[in-house]
C-alpha cells in the first residue's frame, strides 16, 4: 500500500524543497534546502519519475532497485532516509501529472474560497461608482447556486464610516447647541449663531468642487471640525454685540433715559463695524493654519488635504456671515424687544422720546456698580 504522507514528503522535498538542516557560518545561520535539481522536476515526463517509497506489505518489484538507481542520491535521501530493500514506485504510477490554470493564491474567508476582483476608482467617488457597478452586475450576471458576492475594500470601510457617522454628526450638533445655551442662557442667540452653521457648509461644498474632491470620510471629518470653528466665529461676534448693546442700555439707565432704535443700530454698528479686526485675527488665524496642510505633500498629505479643505471654504462664507448677516438679525431682535416693551417708537433719526424708564432685556447683566433706573 502506499502511504499519502510518505508522497506528499517526496513531493515537498524532491520537488517543491525542503529546509532539513542548518549551516553556522560565524553569526550568521543559514537554512540548508533539499530537492531535486532544476532538469529533474522542469516537465511532468520528469516529475513522474520521481521515486515514492511502498509499504512492505507488498511483494517487492523487480525493477524497484533499478528505479531507485535512476534517482539522483536515491528517494531515500529525498525523504529522510529508508531501510536497505524498500520498494519505491514512480510517482506517474500513482498521479496523474500534468499542467493546468489555477489561482496565484487560494483565499478563504468563511470557510469558503473565495476569488478577488480589484477595481481601481478614478475621478469619481467609490460610493457612487460601486451603486452603478451593482445595478449593471445584478442586471447582467447570474451567480450559480451557492455563490455569494461581497463589495469590499474601501467601500466596506466608507460603509461602516457612514454607519458611524449618522451617530457622530447629530452627536456633535448637539453638544455644540447645548454648550452655546450653556454660555448664552439664551435660546434665540443660540439659535442666532447654529444660523451659521448652514453658510459655513456652503462655502465648504463650493471650496471641495473647485478643489475637485469626491466626498470622503476625510471630507466628513473636515466639515465636522468646520461645525464647531464656524459657532466660534459666530459666537465672538454675538459677545461684541452684547456688549455694544448692554453698554448703551446701562448708559440709558443711568441717565434716566429709554433706550431708542438710533441707539441700538449704533450698538449694532460698534460691535459689528468698529471691531472687524479682532474678528478677522480669529478667522485669519484659523485659515493661516490650514493652509501649509493644503498645500504640503508627501505621505497622508491627500488624507489632511480633505480635511483641512472643508474647513477653509467654510471659514470664507462663514466670515461674510458673521459680519453681515448676524448683525442683522440681531438688530432685528432687539428691535422686536423693544418695541414690545414700549408700544411703539418714534422714527430712527429722531432724537428719543421721553418715556418713563423700565427695565429693558439685556443679554448680559450690567457691569458692577451700574443699578438700572426707575
Amino acid at each position: 500500500s502506499v502511504n499519502v504522507g510518505d508522497v506528499q514528503a517526496v513531493i515537498a522535498t524532491a520537488i517543491g524543497g525542503m529546509t532539513v538542516t542548518q549551516t553556522v557560518e560565524g553569526r550568521e545561520r543559514y537554512g540548508v534546502r533539499l530537492r531535486y535539481p532544476q532538469e529533474l522536476r522542469n516537465t511532468p515526463e520528469r516529475l513522474a519519475s520521481v521515486l515514492v517509497p511502498i509499504s512492505h506489505t507488498l511483494p517487492s518489484l523487480p525493477s524497484s532497485g533499478g528505479a531507485a538507481g535512476m534517482s539522483p542520491g536515491g528517494a531515500g535521501q529525498a525523504t529522510g532516509g529508508m531501510a536497505a530493500g524498500a520498494a519505491q514506485i514512480p510517482l506517474g504510477q500513482i498521479a496523474t501529472i500534468r499542467q493546468v490554470a489555477g489561482p496565484m493564491v487560494v483565499r478563504t474567508e468563511d470557510a469558503l474560497p473565495t476569488a478577488w476582483v480589484y477595481v481601481d476608482v478614478a475621478g469619481r467617488d467609490i460610493g457612487s461608482y460601486v451603486a452603478e457597478a451593482q445595478r449593471v452586475v445584478a442586471s447582467r450576471v447570474t451567480l450559480p447556486a451557492g455563490y455569494t458576492m461581497v463589495w469590499s475594500g474601501q467601500y466596506e470601510y466608507m460603509q461602516r464610516a457612514k454607519e458611524k457617522m449618522t451617530v457622530v454628526i447629530p452627536a456633535t450638533l448637539a453638544i455644540i447647541l447645548l454648550l452655546l445655551y450653556f454660555n448664552f442662557r439664551n435660546v434665540t442667540e443660540t439659535a442666532i449663531v447654529m444660523l451659521s452653521l448652514p453658510f459655513s457648509i456652503v462655502g465648504g461644498m463650493w471650496f471641495i468642487w473647485i478643489l475637485g474632491y469626491d466626498w470622503s470620510v476625510a471630507v466628513a471629518i473636515g466639515f465636522i471640525a468646520l461645525a464647531g470653528v464656524a459657532a466660534e466665529t459666530g459666537v465672538i461676534m454675538l459677545i461684541y454685540l452684547d456688549h455694544a448693546w448692554n453698554a448703551v442700555v446701562a448708559r440709558k439707565q443711568t441717565a434716566g433715559e429709554r433706550p431708542a432704535l438710533r441707539d441700538l443700530y449704533e450698538a449694532v454698528m460698534e460691535g459689528a463695524v468698529e471691531r472687524v479686526r479682532p474678528k478677522m485675527m480669529t478667522v485669519i488665524a484659523i485659515m493661516g493654519g490650514l493652509l501649509p496642510i493644503l498645500w504640503g505633500g508627501g505621505t497622508g498629505a491627500s488624507v489632511m488635504k480633505r480635511i483641512a479643505a472643508p474647513m477653509i471654504g467654510g471659514m470664507v462664507s462663514s466670515t461674510v456671515l458673521t459680519l453681515v448677516v448676524i448683525p442683522a438679525v440681531y438688530s432685528l431682535w432687539r428691535e422686536r424687544q423693544l418695541v414690545a416693551h414700549t408700544g411703539a417708537l418714534g422714527h430712527s433719526g429722531a432724537e428719543g422720546t421721553a418715556v418713563a424708564p423700565s427695565p429693558i432685556p439685556m443679554g448680559r447683566p450690567l457691569p458692577p456698580g451700574v443699578h438700572s433706573a426707575g
